[in-house]
Parts: structure tokens; C-alpha cells; sequence
């Protein structure tokens, strides 16, 4: 049995082939929609991409599973759990609690495990070439390495009103009734990993057991006593900010997000075609530089969205594709660091990239402004604004900051000062620096806090200590 797991540093998020080497057949569950890297590793082996599934609809990214269908010709099998507002509205088979997919030696076996989300599947694999009993666990968004699948963003994202608290009764049933009752040697293989906000508590390890987790979770005691209010209580207290982009991903998932095909190279534009488009507005242009040089210069009206490993999360903040409809121009090292950019905001539904350049000589230019930690307490601000998450700012904060973390800011505008200037932080200045851009592009008055909270509560404590 072929079984690879595909792990996405961006959205900290894993999706898997799992494959059959004597029919030469795979199934991909849980797919992103640049889907280069799961023909390629089909091809690597020898194998036909010929199934694709999804354990439930996804909040953080825009599913690859209908992209991949129409690449490859594969089947699409998806839940059919969940009631009627939790249905799936594009074609495919589907799965309920028990059903199976046969793929030669390979079974797999459908668990429906609500809590995270209602039409929540896990995926129960054996390996009929070495064992009659299954041996590894998809868990999707139930069971992570160390924590569970948070049942509130239905709340959250999605427009639900007090769904939590079903889903977390939900979540003590699937794991009383489901995953307890596996033997603890399966291997478990969650959908995320540490740094995803679909959890509060995610471990950094790629796999674990049931065993070790029924015996080493924090769960475990209140499923052992049966508790299921401490249990729910538990669950609830303390999850992270969501970021307002999920209610967008869960809509579109659930239609079925748009079939892009095959993807050209983007093309270097010249700067006097980006310069007019600028003018005109019809080209947002994305700034992907740290923002210590966004800080000395930078395009006027541009957005910050750094090149590394965050680029769909901050695009998805500062970009809506429902509302934003200027094609991108991205600031890129070269037509390789653009195309990848372009992979990662297409995982998050942001396709309509024009092109690229590698200066901006000879676009028009602005220098953000920054004010020293020092100066804040006699500067005239309508409001400070925190755009780090609840907890940080629960944790420590500049005194009279208001908090709204930068994944929801551009979709509560209602939340900030008609008029005057905002200040803005961050911890340390960098989300702090994707959230300003996206308020100035918006029109604005912003000034960002140089060093962010890590450099305020430093001047702070060397101040008290004097």
C-alpha cells in the first residue's frame, strides 16, 4: 500500500494518496486545488489517480476534490450525513457511516463522526494485502495529535447561532461511540497540524494513536468519567479567533468550488501597463516583501502579503474574490516565486492573477507611517487597535487597545472610527503590517506601531524598572 501524506505549511494543513501498487490505483482524500503535486507522486508510483474524497466541507482552504476529478476523471465520493442543510450541491457518490471504497487490497471505510461539523467523515483504511483489520484512521478535522476538531465555527464563520454547543454533544458521542471503540494501535492522520485555527491546541506531531490518545489527550479523563459537561465546557473554553474568509470557503465548498484547469505561467508585465492599471484601478497590486522594506517604500494602495509559508492565510485577510474583483499583480524575485504565490492564493479561492514584476521602479510609491512605542501615549488616536487573536490580547495589551484580529478586521469595518487615525499592532509587526495595507487600500488614516507590542511592553517594562 502506497499512503504519502501531502502537508501544507501555509494553512498547517494534510492531505493524503493513499494507493493499491498491485492494481496501480489511488484515491486522493482531502485535496487542495493546485493539484500538481498529487499527479506527479500517482505518476512517481505507477498509479491512477481514479477516487477522490474529502472528510467534510472545509472552512480553511477551498477544496481540490473537484479539481481533481476533472484533471484525472475521478470519481468523487462525498458525505451524505448531516441533514439536509449540510448537504453537498455538486455531483458525486455518496458516502454514509459504514459505506465502503475498494481500491484492489484496499478498503476503506466510511465513520460518520459529527462535531466539528455535522456531515463530518472519518476514513477507516485497511491494507487487505497485510491485514484484515484496518489499520490507519483519516481523522479529518475530528481528532487532531493532541486536540479535537472545535465545534464553533459554524458560529464563527458560517452564520450558525449557538451550534457549538450541539456540536460539541456531538463530538463526546463520536468519540465515545466511534473512535474509543477502535484498537489502540490505529494509527490516527488528522487533516491539520499545529498553527491551524480549527483547533486551539494542535500538536505539531504529524500522526498519533488512538491509544495514546485516549490515554494522554486532554479529553481522555472526561470521556473515561463520562463527563460530558466538563467535557463541553473544556472544548469551548478559549478557541481561537476565525478568520472571517472561512464563511466564504464553507459556501463555496459546499457548491463546489469553481473548476480552474490547467494553469499558465504568469507573464512579467511592464511596469508602464501595471502603473496605468494602478491609476485607473483596475490592478490591485500585492507588495510580498517583509515589512521592514514595505516600511521604506512601497506602492501606493498596495497590499502586503509576505512570500513564505502564510500567503494564502494573509491573502485570504486582505483579498475577497466575492467583492474584490481587480486581477493581482504580484511583486515577485522572478516567474518561479510568482507562480508558487499563485498556487497558494488559489488554495484559498484567489485566481485572478494578472501577472507579475520584479520592482516597482517606475510605479508611484509611498512611505507607510510608523510611530515609536514611546510616542504613542501623547498621540492623538481615534482608536489602538490590537489585530493580534483574543488570546494574545487577553494575555497582555496596551491599555485602552481595542482588539479585532486580522483575519476578521476587513469584514467588520462597522467596528472602527468614521474618522481620525488608527494605530495598529501586532506582536511582533508583521501581521500587523498585512493588516494596515488592507485598511489604507480601504481609505484609512493608519499608523503602525514600530516593533509592535513586543517593542511597546519592552519600552514599557525598562520605563517601570527606572
Amino acid at each position: 500500500m502506497l499512503f504519502e501524506r501531502i502537508y501544507d505549511e501555509d494553512l498547517a494543513q494534510a492531505s493524503y494518496v493513499i494507493g493499491c501498487q498491485a492494481k496501480g490505483e489511488a484515491i486522493v482524500v482531502d485535496g487542495r486545488r493546485d493539484i500538481a503535486v498529487y499527479q506527479e507522486l500517482a505518476a512517481k508510483n505507477g498509479m491512477k489517480i481514479v477516487a477522490v474524497t474529502e472528510t467534510h466541507i472545509h472552512a480553511d482552504y477551498l477544496s481540490g476534490t473537484r479539481e481533481l476529478a476533472a484533471a484525472t476523471g475521478a470519481k468523487i465520493y462525498v458525505s451524505g450525513e448531516g441533514g439536509p442543510d449540510w448537504q453537498y450541491q455538486f455531483e458525486g457518490e455518496r458516502l454514509y457511516d459504514g459505506d465502503t471504497i475498494a481500491l484492489g487490497n484496499i478498503s476503506i471505510k466510511a465513520l460518520h463522526t459529527p462535531g466539528h461539523t455535522p456531515e463530518h467523515l472519518s476514513f477507516l483504511v485497511t491494507d487487505g494485502a497485510f491485514s484484515d483489520q484496518p489499520g490507519y484512521l483519516l481523522s479529518g478535522d475530528f481528532v487532531f495529535s493532541g486536540d479535537l476538531g472545535r465545534p464553533d465555527l459554524l458560529d464563527e464563520a458560517a452564520g450558525g447561532i449557538d451550534t457549538r454547543f450541539e456540536g460539541a454533544k456531538q463530538l463526546f458521542a463520536s468519540l465515545r461511540d466511534k473512535f474509543l471503540t477502535l484498537p489502540d494501535y490505529v494509527q490516527v492522520h488528522p487533516a491539520h497540524g499545529a498553527g491551524s485555527a480549527c483547533g486551539k491546541a494542535l500538536g505539531a506531531i504529524p500522526s498519533s494513536t488512538v491509544g495514546y490518545e485516549r490515554l494522554y489527550s486532554w479529553w481522555g479523563p472526561y470521556l473515561a468519567a463520562n463527563d460530558e459537561q466538563g467535557f463541553i465546557d473544556e472544548l469551548l473554553d478559549g478557541q481561537p479567533d476565525a478568520h472571517a474568509y472561512f464563511g466564504r470557503m464553507k459556501r463555496e465548498n459546499r457548491e463546489g468550488p469553481a473548476v480552474i484547469g490547467e494553469r499558465t505561467l504568469l507573464r512579467e508585465l511592464s511596469s508602464e501597463a501595471v502603473a496605468a492599471g494602478l491609476a485607473a484601478d483596475t490592478l490591485t497590486f500585492v507588495d510580498t516583501r517583509p515589512s521592514s522594506e514595505v516600511h521604506e517604500s512601497t506602492v501606493t494602495r498596495s497590499l502586503n502579503v509576505p512570500a513564505g509559508k502564510s500567503v494564502a492565510s494573509y491573502g485570504a485577510w486582505v483579498v475577497n474574490p466575492e467583492t474584490d474583483k481587480n486581477p493581482l499583480v504580484l511583486l515577485a524575485q522572478d516567474q518561479e516565486q510568482a507562480q508558487d504565490i499563485w498556487d497558494h492564493l488559489v488554495r484559498v479561492g484567489i485566481d485572478n492573477v494578472a501577472g507579475y514584476l520584479t520592482s516597482i521602479e517606475g510605479l508611484p510609491t509611498f512611505t507607510p507611517k510608523l510611530i515609536q512605542p514611546e510616542e504613542l501615549k501623547g498621540f492623538d488616536a481615534a482608536m489602538v487597535l490590537d489585530v493580534r487573536n483574543r488570546s494574545e490580547h487577553i494575555a497582555g495589551n496596551i491599555p485602552g487597545s481595542y482588539q479585532l484580529s486580522g483575519g476578521r478586521i476587513m469584514w467588520h469595518l462597522d467596528k472602527l472610527p468614521g474618522e481620525g487615525t488608527i494605530v495598529t499592532y501586532c506582536q511582533s509587526g508583521v501581521r500587523n503590517s498585512v493588516a494596515a495595507s488592507a485598511l489604507r487600500r480601504a481609505g484609512y488614516d493608519v499608523v503602525e506601531l514600530d516593533g509592535s507590542y513586543a517593542a511597546w511592553n519592552a519600552w514599557h517594562n525598562s520605563v517601570s524598572a527606572a
